[in-house]
């Protein structure tokens, strides 16, 4: 009966932790589509904006900007290393803290400056015995732009000042509900990406002011942009990851209940069947 005890007051405390993991499952799935539909809105502004910088950078060939200099050699590195503030997601804070961890040991001969975003990589870090530089709320509710403005104009400070000579963005990236990659993105100096030609709306667009007014007002605005696209990338990954990981966690306790339930039976059936056994040698004895 003890034993009896002990597995039914183990179904009890699973069947709470379960109701808990259903509770939270349901409140990811809820913050997970309000952040994806903010991501999907915030998504055009970033490509039109980035086709438009193409086009002027296109249209400019000195490129003088602070913000668009390389240099060479790379000295000094800024990884902003951006994670959720909570946990229960799995394992997505400790995969985008391995790939900064990765990018990182690949500087060699650079010195490295941390800046975490987010208190789950930036307790990692800590843990690890690394100095940060500066350090921000991974991704508050409701996020708003002005958390990304701090952040890139941060970053930003620190670039053109000289202090760093290059910034590099790593988070992860939503890519689905059920697929989020770690990457790295290079945020200082700005390397517009190649490949795709702009849309036929953006070869319509006739410059008016001088290629370097226009630059001096798009590029920190693209940056803001990037930063921004990164934390709303943040923001849907951990909650895409939070709903797996609960789904998985309620699963799992379902089919340890399953078990216990079966065990539960057996041990009943054993002691009924002893008792039985008692109750018929009982009677053997008396009718003797």
């Amino acid at each position: 009966m003890a034993t009896l005890r002990a597995l039914r007051s183990r179904v009890s405390g699973i069947r709470s932790i379960q109701r808990i993991t259903r509770g939270l499952r349901l409140v990811a799935a809820a913050k997970m589509r309000r952040q994806q539909t903010v991501l999907a809105a915030a998504r055009p502004y970033g490509q039109q904006l980035e086709e438009v910088l193409q086009k002027l950078l296109r249209a400019q060939e000195t490129r003088s900007h602070p913000l668009l200099a390389a240099r060479q050699p790379v000295q000094r590195v800024a990884v902003v290393v951006m994670t959720a503030d909570r946990g229960l997601c799995g394992g997505l804070n400790a995969a985008v803290c391995r790939r900064a961890l990765a990018l990182m040991a690949a500087q060699q001969g650079s010195s490295v400056e941390v800046i975490a975003v987010g208190r789950k990589g930036e307790a990692y870090l800590r843990r690890r015995g690394y100095e940060l530089a500066a350090v921000y709320p991974g991704a508050p509710q409701p996020l708003r732009p002005a958390h990304a403005t701090a952040i890139a104009a941060d970053a930003s400070q620190r670039f053109l000042s000289g202090s760093v000579d290059r910034v590099h963005l790593v988070y992860c990236e939503a890519r689905g509900a059920s697929q989020q990659v770690p990457v790295v993105q290079q945020l200082l100096p700005i390397v517009p990406a190649a490949g795709a030609p702009p849309s036929p709306a953006v070869d319509d667009i006739i410059f008016e002011s001088p290629p370097e007014q226009l630059l001096a007002a798009l590029l920190p605005r693209y940056v803001r942009g990037q930063v921004w696209l990164a934390l709303l990338h943040v923001a849907f990954a951990e909650q895409a990851a939070r709903l797996l990981a609960m789904d998985s966690a309620s699963r799992n306790a379902e089919d340890l209940i399953t078990s216990l339930t079966r065990e539960i039976n057996r041990e009943r059936q054993a002691a009924i069947t002893l008792q039985l056994m008692d109750i018929v040698s009982g009677a053997s004895a008396v009718n003797q």
